[in-house]
């Protein structure tokens, strides 16, 4: 009966094909060589065939800033469609946006005029007034550049800007193409290069793929712009096959194999060395071992890595292990390895980490924020860094008593800064983690006590978008760090600290905002809003009524209003709760008090 009605079944199933409900969206890819562009032919000899000549009048100026015809190539789509410009740096993507916008007519700017005077005011009330000069140029145009120079904030109302077509044309980097959704009818590349690097497969597809709007457009297209001496390189770019994809487990050692063993012993999911070895079989590294492996076998890999964290204290051999096979050895993991795992520390700072908070705990300045920034400033983040040595001179002389103790303490002094400030030679070594470490801290401390991403950009000659992600990598690594000491009896003089310090980066704005960005819905210029109109701490918000706040407060819609108070309402409640919890704790007898026998004792 059962095996009837399955036949049946089977064949009253109709297949049903994608194509139904996506519609396709045709691509065609174009090479640009001079004046000439050709199409991307795979049956033609060469890879390409003619396609047509460029037709636009040059000016002598125009041919002088825009060799490449940029221009050309944008207003035959902008402003009806949108178009992606790719540079291969953040620099010449505000170059080009600024070019493009003195050749075109005046005719950009009376295109959705309105909208792009709001663009604007929205981006000046994210940024605590400020606007970049060269997006006030060219936005009016409806261009825009677009790179991780820009904050989260201004990233966010630009995209939404060139969603709705306020905004034509973005000119920007490659990460644009790997992570943000925003399709074009045209995408031009500047060159066939990120960087200094020349193109990938995968990363050329990955450009060209973001043109096409499916549902909007029916066809789309992609522009690389090359020159004569990379003909043949483009050509055998356009005919390879994609990349293959290898597991890059073994080679980021520490974030990969390393901290996949310790969370596999802390988690108890493998404890021995042959469980371990069966679990590492199974993952991707595992299926490409033999086209991965050269020297070594994947069990020596496997018995190495354990060996190494062994070493480094954070597993160690059960003693009461009786096995002699060396395959049935079980791990547990030490304090350290726990305090490493459940803070998600990278396995190759943990024992610095550790040292750097030991050393903590001999001289903690507390009269200043700067020594417990140090500590929650990422390392990864200042091994990358490069100061800027008069601007980290011009600070250094700025320092409290108790900020140059800190320095002092960790080994960097006012006369090396100098030194290196003026270019002269120094016999003495200095730890270059530290003092990067050290600038670095510098730029977050600026950052709280000023909360103006703008102002300490300027200060310390930095993107503003490299700060924010400064500022946003230290937030994490602070709380990381908590639940390291959290781990850790040693450093328990550390958590109340962290704790605070962790919020304040998080939220980096006045001590007097902080309870209120607590609340859902509730950012910055929100809790400004509501400061000033004397909603001034929690109770205040979970006591208001949402219809007088529509009235108080600008462009505060209904919903939100009530989602306000309802929040606030919860976290005050949950706030008692606790603060209940350990009043009963507090008045609780405790049970070793003199004179309570236990009922097991009566007994």
């Amino acid at each position: 009966m059962l095996k009837t009605f399955k036949n049946s079944f089977k064949q009253n199933i109709t297949p049903v094909s994608l194509d139904q409900y996506v519609p396709k969206v045709e691509l065609k890819e174009y090479l640009k060589i001079n004046d000439a562009i050709y199409e991307v032919d795979s049956k033609a000899e060469n890879g390409m065939t003619f396609s047509r000549l460029l037709n636009y009048k040059y000016s002598d100026t125009l041919k002088k800033m825009d060799p490449d015809h940029l221009v050309a190539l944008v207003t035959e789509v902008i402003p009806n469609y949108s178009c992606l410009v790719f540079c291969p740096t953040k620099k010449n993507c505000e170059n080009v946006a600024e070019m493009i916008c003195k050749f075109l007519s005046k005719e950009y700017l009376k295109h959705r005029e309105e909208e792009k005077h709001e663009v604007i005011k929205n981006l000046k009330n994210v940024s605590s007034g400020n606007l970049c000069p060269v997006l006030k140029r060219t936005i009016p145009f409806g261009v825009a550049y677009h790179h991780s120079g820009l904050t989260s904030d201004e990233r966010k109302l630009l995209e939404e800007a060139y969603s709705t077509g306020v905004l034509c044309l973005f000119t920007c980097t490659s990460t644009l193409a790997a992570g943000v959704n925003l399709p074009a009818r045209r995408v031009i590349l500047r060159a066939p290069y990120v960087a200094k690097e020349f193109l990938k497969r995968n990363q050329y597809k990955q450009m060209i793929g973001r043109a096409g709007r499916a549902g909007i457009d029916s066809i789309g297209e992609s522009i690389l712009i090359l020159q004569e001496k990379d003909k043949q390189q483009v050509l055998e770019l356009i005919s390879r096959p994609l990349e293959n994809c290898y597991s890059h487990l073994v080679q980021e050692f520490t974030k990969g194999i390393q901290t996949l063993f310790l969370s596999l012993i802390g988690l108890k999911i493998a404890t021995n060395l042959d469980d371990i070895y069966h679990f590492m079989n199974g993952t991707f590294f595992g299926v490409q071992q033999k086209i991965l492996l050269k020297g070594k076998s994947l069990w020596e890999i496997t018995v190495e890595s354990l060996r190494y964290l062994t070493e480094k204290g954070l597993l160690q051999k059960d003693t009461t292990d009786k096995s002699e096979e060396e395959f049935q050895h079980s791990f547990h993991i030490t304090k350290l390895g726990r305090a490493s795992f459940k803070g998600t520390i990278d396995l190759a700072y943990c024992d610095v980490l550790y040292r750097d908070l030991k050393k903590g705990l001999e001289g903690l300045v507390l009269e200043s924020l700067l020594h417990l920034i140090y500590l929650t400033t990422p390392y990864d983040m200042a091994s990358q860094c490069d100061p800027d040595w008069m601007i980290y001179f011009r600070q250094f002389s700025q320092l409290s008593p108790a900020e140059q103790n800190v320095a002092a303490l960790l080994g960097v002094s006012e006369n090396f800064i100098g030194k290196k400030a003026s270019g002269q030679a120094i016999r003495k070594k200095v730890d270059k983690d530290i003092v990067n470490r050290l600038y670095l801290s510098f730029v977050l401390y600026a950052l709280l006590k000023e909360t103006n991403i703008w102002s300490v950009s300027e200060k310390f000659n930095m993107p503003r978008g490299y700060i924010q992600s400064l500022l946003t990598g230290a937030a994490t690594f602070s709380s990381c760090v908590l639940h390291f000491c959290e781990e850790l009896e040693e450093f328990w003089v550390y958590k109340a600290l962290l704790v605070e310090l962790t919020k304040k980066l998080t939220y980096c704005v006045k001590a007097e905002l902080i309870p209120l960005m607590e609340v859902t819905g509730v950012l910055e210029g929100r809790a400004k809003q509501l400061y000033n109109a004397g909603y001034k701490s929690l109770t205040h918000l979970a006591n208001a009524n949402p219809e007088v706040l529509i009235r108080t407060i600008d462009h505060l819609s209904r919903r939100q209003a009530k989602q306000i108070v309802s929040s606030a309402k919860m976290l005050l409640h949950e706030k008692a709760e606790a603060l209940q919890e350990e009043v009963e704790e507090l008045l609780r007898l405790p049970s070793d008090f003199p004179g309570i026998t236990s009922s097991t004792e009566k007994a």
